[in-house]
């Protein structure tokens, strides 16, 4: 029985955790029924009314909005019948008929005839509706978005968009809304539709996130409006991708099938010309008259056959009638053609020794030969000859010859340049031969040569310094040198192929097919070309980092006949990147696997069984055209390939429809696809590695701060770019240089080396310098025909060579072009000559069409971008697969814009598959310094140019880019005004509106300013207590004098004392400043600062205190001078000391400092101390705690001593060490069995952030924390006796026989230019500066960055310690330039060079009075290193001296940096101990900077050994300068007496005031010494530990008694003195 009722459905709410699809009343019925013949109506479809109350009137521009909503798209909403409602099944039954009864009453008892079926608690709105005919929907909207309440925008917008689907989708009818605040659906903009379309549909977890952050920033703008602030920034949300809306008339996607391999561009190639195989006839190039290092007399050169030797067709090929391309072809389209397998594993069955590797010709060279496999084809070529045919036997279609490694680089090994001709062209011609004889055996299957070119062992992209990733041991011209060599004797022997093989680093293959290509020119033959790459893992990467399909992209260019994989792996590990290769390459594809990896003996298990199983997977899955082995293959395995893959089809070509550029770094990436972070089908080129796109590269590149330039890389990759702008062009830099160690570097950097590069300048040989070391098909920027077509020519030829594309800038010869007409026209006639000219590949071609400023003010250029993005089009369809680029930033210089839209359409009409780009700032230069307009241009102007006319790509910064949709609407409207040159009033509009903006910015600043003025300033509303914490924790003392006496005033009234403000309000923020700084919130210096607010409020209540005490002791008839201490108010005593013979304090103070704020008494008895005054000091004040601190080694025996002493005495003091010396491990072993007990234990503190907690638990006799030290101080003996045990030491004589070996033949010590010695008194502080380290200031600070933030500058990057490391920075740089003012610090050092030489026992070094060397001065004595070692030498310093019969020298020097003391006795006495601390820190810094700048003066002049040296900060701050200047006393040489050796042979403290302690520490502290050795390969290293043999040598050497020797070297010996 028919029904009319309304099924009001629950509509709760989206976005609040729940599965959203569950909750949508018109979730679409699956229900299928059956279809009913047609059935005439003329009833109308139901109303939509709920859809049309969505909708806005035809009279108004849009449906009535709240303040916030959004605002209505351009797009027209529906007409009012709107989309059609979807029809239900029952509808037909209500059709106009004749009625057979009365309508029937609804009681079931009235119309008994059926019971009721329905079920009304099952289905969704559909489904009801399919169930419940005539029945309506209804529901409370707003339950729906309830979760965004407060912020309508958000919630209509879902209520649209739900609507919107439910009415017109499944037939909702009505709801509860409140229609004033509806929203049409078209109405909403497409970013705020999406949002809420995902929502609704719940398309994932983080929908609801998006649209949370979308209602916070709709909220944010709310309150901004309330308040006339600043509109925030908008988010971006989830990327809309957007399609192109031209097509040009040659666009197609129709893909044709490949009948051949891509073909080299050369007429021999293109027209199949057969190479006539005769190498000695007419005049050869020089280059292969060159490459024939021996007589060709007598050699066969002429490997032409006689035409009529076998018939034409039928599988037959006679060299010099026939092209092997054309026949390769056919033979690998109709069968997997087969390759041999290893020669190595086949040389190593015929278990040759050295003698047959020499051979009589070879049998008194110097070098032992064994290995060499190559040299056996002029030894023993009948072994070669033997291998090449049992592989032949076993049915190779092709075999490799034995030249694996037949390059001049590689045969340096054995110093066997000169015979690289002979191997290459005799392992030819047995080849050659052999193959020949197979093809007489059966002329149908004739046999072929593959020309094997190995990698050699030098890597081009890969450094092999661990410390400079820009060294390399060979460069891009030394490779195509050896390669080309190679070349000449592989083709005068006969190969017919040329096979690049075993690649692991691209570099070094693009070398080699530039010699290939270089040959083929300079011959003029055509010679098909096969490349074979190496993964070298699991990683599917090679050795350099490429990708399989990153290093096709790289080999592209030269058109190889066959590219695939081979060597590293097994077939089983190399399938998945087989597979992955052959789906990119459009050429044949090879493979020739290990058998298997190789098992533990080097080996390789792979039977010829199961090598034919793996590789029939290949060819029965259409992977290859031609399979071999590698590693461990035999003729067997080839057999049994060549068994199982019979009869299966190669490889099919495959189709290919137009070409698209493809580019590649470490991975591919294909230009045509790419998609930016906009969404737009537009190539970001990142532009701030350029200088002149980014100020802060610039300083970068010129100051030789190329780490930190890499940064700016890697941001720009991060941001979005999708290939790296390279510029270093500036009058101030060596762009050539700076060009290749920006790429040596980059190329290392995984994370910006995975983009292509663009290489840009503007002179051709930094664009070539760049080229050469990019191991990616990179794009060149740029060429144009201003330099005339000649020179273009040759510049396009060479980029072609490189395998590049190239940016064409729309330059002639008469200028650059400015309208439209000019750029189609040098655009077209660029295309033209690289097209048919230089046969440059169109797809590789980006157009430039110059972006020009627009709206500068000038009538002429409001045009610009309108003329640009007009031509674009054009050039696109004139010049075939050309991109076009941009500097867009160029449009808004002023702003210029309509003829730019034009001219890049115009562009892509005329230039078919070109590319377009242009430099995208260019566009709004005009309004630098307002970014918001800026990118509101540019963000108009791309939409534009890319989906309208087919621009491609620019130089941009992605980081800044917005999408259009991004902008308000009436940024929008002015933006695309100006862009599209709509009238003269528009750029008047739009640079009122930069005026707005930049209002905006400086309101921004100003009241951002004054925004944090008010909140800074709030805290002094604050109550006292409050007012003092915030002063402490953030280390303001201009309030504190004022506030510690409001709080004593407050106190004392109340009936307190002034030592109560100590005890309360200030204890009390100190404890906040201690737990803060322990758990890592607060750093050093703020704790530091904190002390000095501590220190000054103190000091302002030490008269009341004072006062009170006598007082009190007066009245209690007292004499007040009489009375002891009152240290009744701290948490604990301690007391710091620096031991004797040491004078360095910092670290110690740092200690007290922070013990200090965490209300400890600290008694700092300053350095030099004797052991006797620290523990006079100790019993005189009643400590708690000891604290020994030392820097130098010395300082270890006097802890130990000290230890020992207070033993004697009877103390009970917990003793903790500390310094830069110590050691947990040292003070566990040497100090803590003289005196630990758990009453008294001996701790190593390893800095300041710990040494509150050790203290506070020994104060509080933590018995636990004491009981763990002793557990773990015994596990550390434990560990270290242990060790001694299995540790091993060779004797002296072993350690001499084994001694550091340097060739002062080869490399004569250079004669000192001045000798004896010199006072360095000429040096200022500004000549210093320059030379300083500012790491190890931070680490004074313990203010240490995480990866990759560790070291300066990048510290400021960190997040957790960057902003106080960039304070205490800028504080230290203020200092310093107060020091230079006020001549605070000064400088002074003294050098000495002398003659010198190794004396015979090679330990001892002996110094000369002068250069007759027949007095001996001083002789400095030397430790050698004995702890066993596997091939390494044993090192001494007397090793890096020549020995007598060579004239050598020794340097030495001693600096220092005066009046520290002073000026921290200063700072001490104003309670300062932040600028006390700074102050020693920088003097360290300072003194170090000396050395460097002494160090250097050194080397240049005094004695002048690298006087050609120029090298930057940087790289000096890294040690690469030639020689050493160990310090006396540390690793190299750890005794500290030879530093008094030192001091007596040039007068240190006579002459430089420079002071040595009984210890050998220098006085100042700020002082530095060392020996300077000159010799290049002298280097760093550790002595280590020495066994009791040296010792007493040493001990006599001296003229020392074995007692003094071994406390000098506590802890540098291997036994135990005990």
């Amino acid at each position: 029985m028919e029904r009319s009722q309304v099924t009001t459905a629950s509509v709760l709410a989206v976005a609040a955790g729940a599965t959203v699809l569950a909750y949508i009343l018109w979730q679409r019925s699956q229900t299928t029924e059956k279809k009913a013949e047609p059935v005439k109506t003329t009833a109308p479809a139901p109303a939509a009314a709920a859809a049309a109350a969505a909708k806005p009137s035809a009279n108004t521009e849009a449906a009535p909005k709240p303040v916030a909503a959004p605002v209505v798209s351009e797009n027209k909403p529906p007409t009012k019948e709107g989309p059609k409602r979807p029809t239900f099944s029952w509808e037909k039954n209500y059709a106009p008929k004749q009625q057979l009864e009365p309508p029937c009453p609804t009681s079931d008892v009235a119309q008994n005839k059926v019971p009721n079926p329905y079920k009304y608690n099952e289905g969704n709105t559909k489904t009801i509706k399919e169930q419940c005919p005539l029945a309506k929907i209804s529901g409370g909207v707003s339950n729906l978005s309830f979760g965004f309440r407060g912020v309508n925008v958000i919630r209509e917008s879902i209520h649209s968009v739900f609507l919107y689907k439910c009415c017109y989708e499944s037939g909702m009818d009505m709801g509860i809304v409140n229609p004033k605040e509806m929203f049409a659906y078209d109405s909403l903009p497409a970013d705020m539709r999406q949002l809420c379309t995902d929502v609704v549909f719940n398309k994932g977890e983080e929908c609801t996130e998006a649209l949370l952050e979308r209602c916070m920033f709709e909220k944010s703008c709310l309150d901004a409006k309330k308040k006339g602030l600043p509109m925030p920034k908008k988010p971006r949300g989830a990327m809309v991708t957007k399609a192109r809306t031209v097509k040009f008339s040659w666009e197609t996607d129709e893909k044709v099938q490949q009948k051949e391999p891509p073909c080299p561009t050369s007429d021999e190639a293109q027209n199949k010309v057969p190479n006539p195989y005769k190498y000695n006839e007419g005049k050869m190039p020089p280059l292969v008259s060159e490459a024939r290092t021996i007589g060709t007399k007598g050699l066969k050169m002429d490997w032409s056959q006689p035409k009529d030797l076998y018939p034409v067709g039928g599988g037959h090929f006679v060299r010099g009638r026939d092209s092997l391309r054309t026949y390769l072809t056919k033979l690998m389209t109709s069968e997997i053609a087969l390759y041999d397998g290893a020669m190595g594993t086949m040389i190593q069955k015929h278990k040759l020794e050295e003698e047959d590797y020499r051979g009589e010709r070879f049998k008194d060279c110097e070098n032992l030969m064994k290995g060499n496999n190559d040299m056996l084809s002029v030894t023993m070529p009948e072994v070669i000859k033997g291998i090449y045919s049992e592989y032949l036997a076993a049915g190779s279609n092709m075999i490799g010859t034995n030249t694996f490694s037949s390059t001049t680089i590689a045969q340096a090994d054995y110093k066997l340049e000169s015979l690289v001709y002979e191997l290459n062209y005799h392992s030819a011609r047995l080849a050659r031969e052999a193959c020949d004889e197979y093809t007489a055996k059966d002329p149908t299957k004739p046999r072929f040569v593959c020309g094997a070119m190995g990698p050699t062992n030098r890597t081009g992209s890969i450094s092999p310094d661990v410390e400079d990733p820009t060294t390399r041991n060979v460069t891009f011209d030394e490779l195509v040198e050896a390669y080309y060599a190679q070349i000449v004797g592989l083709m005068d022997g006969g190969a017919d192929i040329l096979m690049v093989e075993t690649i692991f680093d691209t570099l070094n293959a693009k070398a080699a097919v530039f010699a290939v290509g270089e040959y083929l020119e300079h011959t003029g033959v055509d010679v098909p070309l096969f490349i074979s790459g190496t993964l070298v893992d699991q990683s599917g990467r090679t050795l350099s980092g490429q990708t399989g399909e990153a290093f096709y992209v790289s080999m592209r260019h030269a058109k190889p006949m066959c590219i695939g994989l081979n060597c590293a792996l097994g077939a089983k590990q190399m399938a998945p990147f087989l597979e992955r290769l052959s789906n990119v390459a459009e050429c044949f594809v090879h493979v020739y696997s290990n058998a298997g990896l190789p098992n533990a003996m080097g080996g390789y298990d792979d039977t010829p069984a199961d090598m034919a199983r793996d590789n029939l997977g290949f060819a029965s899955k259409g992977f290859v055209n031609l399979m071999g082995g590698c590693c461990g293959s035999t003729p067997p395995h080839i057999k049994a390939i060549a068994d199982a893959t019979r009869g299966i089809k190669p490889r099919p070509l495959p189709k290919l429809g137009l070409p698209k550029m493809w580019l590649s770094g470490l991975e591919d990436l294909v230009v045509d696809d790419a998609v930016n972070h906009l969404g737009l089908p537009f190539l970001n080129v990142g532009e701030r590695c350029n200088i002149a796109g980014s100020l802060m590269f610039k300083k970068l590149i010129v100051n030789n701060k190329y780490a930190e330039a890499m940064d700016v890389a890697k941001k720009q990759v991060e941001a979005g770019a999708h290939v790296i702008d390279i510029n270093v062009d500036d009058g101030m830099v060596d762009g050539k240089a700076a060009m290749e160690k920006f790429v040596k570097m980059a190329v290392t950097e995984p994370d910006i080396a995975k983009v292509p590069f663009m290489i840009d300048s503007s002179k051709f040989e930094i664009v070539e310098a760049g080229l050469k070391w990019c191991q990616g098909k990179a794009i060149v920027n740029s060429i144009s025909l201003k330099v005339g077509e000649e020179l273009f020519i040759q510049h396009a030829t060479l980029v072609k060579k490189h395998g590049a594309a190239v940016v064409v800038m729309a330059f002639d010869e008469k200028g650059q072009a400015a309208t439209e007409a000019e750029k189609v026209r040098i655009c077209k006639r660029s295309y033209d000559i690289l097209v048919d000219v230089v046969k440059f590949a169109p797809e590789d071609i980006i157009f430039d069409p110059n972006i020009l400023t627009i709206a500068t003010g000038l009538p002429e250029h409001n045009n610009y971008g309108i003329d640009f993005i007009n031509a674009t089009r054009t050039i696109k369809e004139q010049c075939p697969l050309a991109k076009i680029s941009g500097g867009v930033s160029n449009l808004s210089f002023g702003f210029r814009g309509v003829n730019v839209i034009r001219e890049t359409r115009t562009i892509k009409e005329q230039c078919p598959l070109a590319k377009i780009s242009g430099g995208v700032s260019n566009l709004s230069f005009g309004f630098r310094g307002v970014n918001v307009i800026r990118e509101g241009i540019h963000a108009v102007f791309l939409e534009k140019a890319c989906l309208e006319s087919g621009m491609d790509m620019g130089i941009v910064n992605p980081k800044e880019m917005l999408a259009s949709h991004e902008l308000d609407e009436e940024l929008r409207k002015l933006c695309t005004d100006v862009v599209l040159n709509k009238g003269e009033e528009c750029t008047e509009a739009l640079l009122e509106r930069c005026q707005k903006e930049k209002k905006i910015l400086d309101q921004r600043k100003a009241g951002g300013g004054a925004a944090k003025e008010e909140d800074t300033q709030a805290w002094r509303k604050l109550g006292i207590q409050e007012r003092l914490t915030h002063s402490l924790i953030h280390g303001i003392s201009e309030y504190v004098d004022g506030d510690t006496e409001e709080a004593r005033v407050m106190i004392c009234s109340a009936g307190g004392k002034p030592l109560n403000v100590i005890e309360g309000p200030l204890m009390g923020g100190m404890s906040i400043v201690g737990d803060l700084f322990g758990s890592g919130k607060m750093f050093l210096p703020q704790v530091i600062k904190s002390a000095r607010v501590m220190k000054k409020a103190v000091a302002h209540l030490l008269p009341f205190i004072e006062k009170e005490k006598r007082d009190n002791l007066i009245a209690q008839g007292l004499d007040p001078d009489e009375a002891g201490e009152d240290d009744s108010m701290y948490a604990g005593k301690v007391l710091m000391a620096t031991v004797k013979g040491d004078v360095h304090d910092i670290g110690k103070n740092i200690v007290a400092v922070v013990l200090g704020c965490n209300n400890f008494k600290v008694y700092d008895i300053g350095v030099m101390c004797q052991c006797e005054d620290i523990i006079a000091a100790a019993i005189k004040y009643k400590v708690d705690v000891i604290g020994l601190s030392g820097l130098i080694t010395p300082s270890l025996d006097e802890m130990i001593y000290v230890a020992k002493q207070m033993k004697k005495k009877g103390l009970s003091i917990p003793v903790l060490i500390g310094g830069a010396t110590t050691s947990k491990t040292h003070t566990a072993v040497k100090i803590a069995p003289q005196y630990f007990t758990a009453e008294h234990p001996v701790i190593h503190v390893l800095d300041a952030s710990r040494s509150v907690g050790v203290v506070s638990s020994l104060i509080a006799k933590d018995g636990d924390y004491v009981g763990e030290l002793v557990e773990e101080y015994a596990d550390i003996r434990d560990e270290y006796y242990a060790g001694l045990e299995e540790r091993k030491y060779v004797d002296m004589a072993k350690a001499q026989k084994k001694k550091y070996v340097i060739d002062f033949a080869a490399t004569k010590p250079v004669k000192a230019a001045t000798t004896g010695v010199t006072v360095v008194d000429w040096m200022s502080l500004e000549d210093v500066i320059p030379f300083i380290d500012w790491n190890p200031f931070f680490q004074t600070w313990e203010l240490r960055g995480r990866y990759p933030n560790r070291g300066f500058p990048k510290i400021f990057d960190d997040e957790a310690v960057g902003s106080e490391a960039k304070k205490v920075y800028d504080e230290a740089l203020e200092m310093l330039a107060e020091i230079v003012k006020n001549k605070s610090l000064t400088l002074k050092g003294v050098v000495g060079i002398f003659p010198a030489n190794t004396k015979d026992n090679k330990e001892d070094v002996e110094v000369f009075t002068d250069e007759t060397r027949s007095a001996t001065a001083k002789t400095f004595c030397m430790l050698r290193q004995q702890a066993e070692k596997d091939d390494e030498p044993y090192m001494s310093q007397a090793d890096f001296v020549a020995p007598k019969g060579t004239e050598d020298y020794l340097g030495m020097f001693a600096v220092s940096c005066f009046g520290t003391d002073e000026m921290v006795a200063k700072f001490k006495a104003d309670n300062d101990p932040h600028r006390e601390i700074q102050v020693q820190a920088l003097a360290d810094r300072i003194v170090e900077a000396f050395a460097e700048a002494v160090h250097r003066e050194m080397r240049t002049k005094m004695w002048g050994y690298a006087k050609d040296e120029v090298m930057d900060t940087t790289d000096l701050l890294k040690v690469k300068y030639d020689g050493i200047r160990p310090a006396p006393g540390y690793p190299s040489q750890p005794d500290h007496t030879e530093k008094f050796a030192m001091w007596d042979l040039i007068k240190a403290e006579k002459l430089a005031g420079i002071k040595l302690s009984e210890t050998g520490s220098m006085i100042p502290a700020s002082s530095v010494s060392a020996l300077v050795f000159a010799h290049p390969d002298s280097q760093y290293f550790a002595v280590g530990q020495v066994t009791k043999e040296q010792v007493e040598d040493y001990a006599s050497r001296k003229g020392m008694t074995m007692e003094e020797a071994e406390r000098w070297l506590g802890p540098n010996l291997s036994y135990d003195t005990a």
